[in-house]
């Protein structure tokens, strides 16, 4: 056995794509050298800007034998009673290219049938990575391939050279024009040109010597070491920031941090602003002191030696204080015009070219605010907050911060609303109108801000929705799956009620006509794509998808309520009373689905057992729906289990289907009563189950 190495060198990868295509590498090696019957020992990949590798250690001198066992005619038709081969076994055989003797005997089933048994040795190491590696770099996705020239290939970026080695030997395939070789390369800069590599793991030695780390989870250690080191001789820290670290670990291959500075003076602007500045667009670390203040520090790391460092970190002082004074100056000019007096601009800019100005949409979503305040039952200051911050809510996208810094959209928002003197409940709520703004994002924690942000997405929703600009596969160019997860989240975390329909009409009734489709087909296809969020959203809280389509089947136009009720109904899967619910209610919902509907007559019934039934529906009712409307559903589900008792009576008394007309429509109703009250939590019939443990 011997080690394999592949590596694939390119011009530099982004560092957001880096860390996912080591893993697709990864995943997508071990499962084309399964598929080759290539046994080998533990894989690993590496990477940098400017290479994929991948490492295979152990791997095996040729494949395993196929084995391949090909069905013939039945035993009974190839072999006579005396057990001679007939002309089915022997023409079988033949056309196998086997001898008639080497056939074998194999039950199907219940039937026995001959079979060829063939082996088919495996071909040389070699040649099968020869085979394997084109197709594993081809078989790389990306979500933004890129052919170059005259070339064929595409890639994330373009491929310079090929390294493919089993042992000392070079696997020999062609790619795009390229074959590989033992010729590696050093860092773009440091190193001397070409570097021979003898085998895998001469590699990373000869990498080491031409500054280049490949592993970057040893490029990650160097950085953390070397952040503390330079935050505590400046009398600060570096707060974690596992986003910044993993990019700034993706742009280098010779990771060397330094601190630098910047005027103090700067430190006059708020802090978002000189942290959008220093992470954002200079990929730098800010640098907080004891006190939790920001310092006017920053740590940067660059792909060089220690011994440029100096000229480096001039240069990146020079660059982050033109930055700064830039944002000085587009703050001071902002201050000098209020919010409020800017909103009239915006009906001079467009929203989106269907859905009207961004005047359009602040109108409507103050009026969105003002209909949520009603059911949510907030105070009439926070409503009012709520109005005002809807009001203010797009005015920041004119200031020239924002322009210029798009990130600080809502933040700029929050801080001059302070600065004009308004409610902080208002400056809070321009803030946390974009919350959450990606996955494990914080949500909005006061009650304007949770109203806002609702409004907002909810009216981002319904006009693309509107307009047919619906997410279909990959494709979600503006973000609606998001929004969507938003809503549900803020929704689940503040336990807020109110009818996510009722908040649909109203949303696609303040457009005013601008909307191409009509609400019913809005509302039929965002509740679809509501439940696929919750769907989500359970299953990351521990509910099993049977519990979520049970549950969902039943209505989810109460976020909130539809959560609780999952919830209540996967632990009430452990108690004794489910399996009495669960099969009372399939009895009734089996035989009565397609029924006509309405309700039970008593004065119909024939036999006592369809009195007792009614009865239990009748006493039990108001019990059940006070419980859901104060959202105890375990409770609720407890008090439906006792249906258990009467309609397996039912059952055993009477005919369901009777002949008479009458009997069989009242007897029908009856048991879709029994369905509707069950259905108050979920749909039982979603959850199989074979029997009572």
């Amino acid at each position: 056995m011997r080690d394999f190495l592949l590596e694939i060198g390119t011009e530099e990868i982004p560092a957001r794509f880096l860390t996912e295509t080591l893993t697709e590498l990864g995943e997508k090696a071990a499962a084309l050298l399964a598929a080759a019957r290539l046994e080998h020992g533990a894989l690993k990949t590496y990477g940098t800007p400017r290479r994929l590798v991948l490492f295979v250690a152990g791997v095996a001198e040729k494949q395993k034998p196929l084995v391949r066992e090909i069905k013939g005619p039945p035993r009974r038709a190839a072999f006579d009673a005396q057990g001679r081969p007939t002309k089915a076994a022997t023409g079988f055989a033949r056309s196998q290219g086997i001898d008639v003797d080497a056939l074998v005997v194999r039950p199907v089933g219940e039937t026995e049938y001959v079979f060829a048994v063939k082996e088919e040795p495996g071909q040389p190491a070699l040649q099968t990575l020869a085979e394997v590696c084109p197709r594993l770099i081809t078989g790389l996705s990306f979500a933004k391939p890129m052919r170059w020239g005259d070339k064929e290939l595409r890639f994330i970026r373009p491929i310079r050279w090929l390294v493919a080695l089993y042992g000392d030997a070079a696997v020999d395939f062609s790619l795009d024009g390229l074959r590989p070789g033992h010729i590696s390369r050093g860092h773009r800069f440091l190193s001397r040109g070409a570097v021979a590599v003898k085998d895998p793991a001469d590699y990373f030695a000869r990498m080491a010597e031409n500054f280049v780390v490949v592993d970057p989870a040893e490029r990650r250690q160097i950085v953390q070491e070397q952040l503390q080191i330079l935050a505590a001789a400046a009398g600060g820290a570096v707060p974690p920031d596992e986003q910044l670290l993993n990019d700034v670990v993706n742009l280098v291959e010779y990771p060397t941090a330094f601190c630098g500075r910047f005027p103090e003076k700067y430190l006059e602007l708020p802090e978002a602003v000189l942290v959008t500045a220093m992470r954002e667009h200079q990929r730098y670390f800010p640098v907080y002191g004891k006190d939790g203040r920001l310092l006017p520090r920053f740590i940067a790391v660059h792909n060089s030696a220690p011994e440029h460092t100096e000229t480096i970190r001039k240069g990146n002082e020079q660059v982050l204080r033109a930055r700064l004074a830039d944002a000085a100056f587009f703050y001071h000019e902002d201050r000098l015009v209020s919010l409020s007096s800017r909103v009239e601009g915006l009906k001079k800019v467009v929203y989106q070219e269907e859905l009207g100005t961004l005047y359009d949409k602040t109108r409507r979503l103050v009026a969105l605010v003002q209909y949520l305040s009603i059911p949510l039952k907030v105070s009439p200051e926070e409503a009012e907050a709520a109005s005002r911050a809807a009001l203010l809510s797009k005015a920041d996208l004119l200031t020239s911060m924002v322009y210029e810094f798009p990130e600080l959209q809502g933040v700029m928002g929050r801080e001059y609303a302070l600065k004009d003197g308004e409610p902080e409940a208002v400056a809070t709520a321009l803030y946390e109108q974009y919350l959450p703004r990606f996955t494990g994002d914080k949500l909005p924690e006061t009650v304007p801000g949770r109203i806002l942000s609702i409004a907002d997405k909810i009216d981002n929703l319904v006009g693309c929705f509107g307009i047919g600009l619906i997410p279909t596969g990959s494709q979600d160019p503006y973000a609606l799956r998001r929004q969507a997860l938003g809503i549900c989240h803020i929704v689940l975390e503040g336990g807020l009620r109110f009818l996510l329909s009722d908040l649909i009409r109203r949303a696609h009734a303040e457009y005013r006509d601008r909307l191409k489709r009509e609400v019913g087909e809005v509302l039929a296809d965002l509740s679809e794509f509501f439940k696929q969020r919750l769907r989500v959203i359970f299953g990351e809280r521990g509910v099993v998808p049977e519990v979520a389509e049970a549950v969902l089947a039943a209505g989810a136009d109460d976020l909130d309520a539809a959560y609780r009720r999952a919830s209540a109904l996967q632990d009430f899967l452990e108690e004794p009373g489910f399996f009495d619910l669960h099969t009372a209610y399939t009895r009734a919902a089996n035989l009565s689905r397609g029924a006509p509907g309405g309700e039970p007559d008593p004065a119909h019934f024939v036999d006592p057992a369809e009195h007792r039934l009614y009865e239990a529906v009748e006493r039990l009712r108001p019990v059940v729906m006070e419980a859901v409307t104060g959202r105890r559903y375990r409770d609720a589900l407890g008090h439906l289990s006792t249906l258990r008792g009467p309609v397996d009576a039912f059952f055993d008394a009477v005919l369901v289907m009777d002949e008479n007309p009458v009997r069989r429509e009242n007897r029908l109703a009856l048991l879709q009563a029994v369905v509707r009250l069950v259905h108050q939590v979920a749909d039982l019939t979603r959850i199989p189950v074979l029997r009572k443990d």
